[in-house]
């Protein structure tokens, strides 16, 4: 108990040695260092080292990924737009001469629309209708996921 009251007088005098000593700043540079450094160890040491991630937020992103690649933003080329009959018929005609490329049949009333292509840019989809042109020359391209 007595070693307890001496030992806590022995930390009272240094903390009032040390605080007159940096308001009268007779070791201005030496308490700057000391200072920066317990600063900055004591934030790096409440620094956050990972992420912890829901699982369900992961399965949520991942889906929304797969989604954007089918649907997300972009660009398509638009051969026709106009009667299913002949939306048809240009479909077939583009499967024969680019089957590489997917084609994308859709109704909005009252017309029939095909679509080929998904491209991240508008930079791709314009290099794309230059060789799709030549066959299909009301070709144009148009944003899609918008």
């Amino acid at each position: 108990m007595i070693l307890n009251k001496l030992y806590f007088q022995y930390i009272k005098t240094q903390v009032v040695i040390f605080v007159i000593s940096i308001v009268t700043m007779k070791r201005k540079p030496f308490y700057f260092v000391v200072f920066a450094l317990l600063f900055f160890g004591i934030a790096t040491g409440y620094s956050q080292d990972s992420i912890d991630r829901n699982h369900f937020i992961q399965k949520l992103i991942q889906k929304k990924r797969e989604y954007n690649k089918t649907h997300g933003l972009g660009y398509r080329i638009q051969l026709y737009n106009g009667l299913e009959v002949r939306v048809k018929r240009t479909q077939a005609k583009f499967k024969a001469k680019f089957p590489n490329i997917k084609t994308y049949v859709t109704y909005v009333s009252p017309e029939w629309k095909i679509q080929v292509g998904n491209y991240k840019t508008r930079l791709e989809a314009d290099r794309a209708l230059l060789a799709i042109k030549d066959s299909f020359s009301g070709a144009i391209v148009v944003p899609i996921g918008r």
